[in-house]
């Protein structure tokens, strides 16, 4: 029997619980086992599910200061600098973009104490021409995944 959108539905259920058994995501989209099995399998070999992740709550854990620092770099610095932001483990995304500037990158620290002490040492670095640090306030929304649409 086809299940139209089994893929897109499957996605969805492991978005509201990523730790559903395969069994309970039979259940809920009314397949057998194995084909749930068969196509998380196949999501994962084409790259579409990268893995199973907690989601963390990083406040909870005393890292109560996001920064998002925009940087301007010397054009053939941009892979060099890109990997050494990519390398702080505190430095949650790190963007190449288009715009003002060259980098968006966004961290979690302990405190501005800790920030600071970051990114003084990310900018000695001579190939940034140019910083701007933005300290958030409030995360509305934050590293959040949204469900696929599946039509009708």
């Amino acid at each position: 029997m086809a299940h139209e959108h089994l893929d897109e539905k499957l996605i969805n259920s492991l978005l509201g619980d990523g730790r559903s058994s395969l069994r309970s995501l039979a259940e809920e989209l009314d397949v057998s086992v194995t084909t749930v099995s068969n196509h998380l399998k196949d999501l994962e070999a084409e790259g579409v599910i990268e893995g199973y992740s907690p989601i963390v709550d990083y406040e909870s854990l005393g890292y109560d200061v996001t920064a998002i620092m925009h940087l301007k770099v010397e054009g053939s610095a941009l892979p060099q600098i890109t990997n050494k932001l990519e390398a702080e483990k505190q430095m949650i995304s790190v963007y190449e973009t288009t715009g003002d500037y060259d980098i968006i990158a966004i961290g979690k620290f302990d405190d501005t104490d800790d920030m600071n002490d970051q990114i003084k040492s990310l900018l000695e670095d001579v190939d940034i021409r140019e910083s701007n640090t933005s300290v958030v306030l409030n995360a509305v929304k934050d590293n959040e995944q949204f469900e696929l649409d599946i039509p009708e």
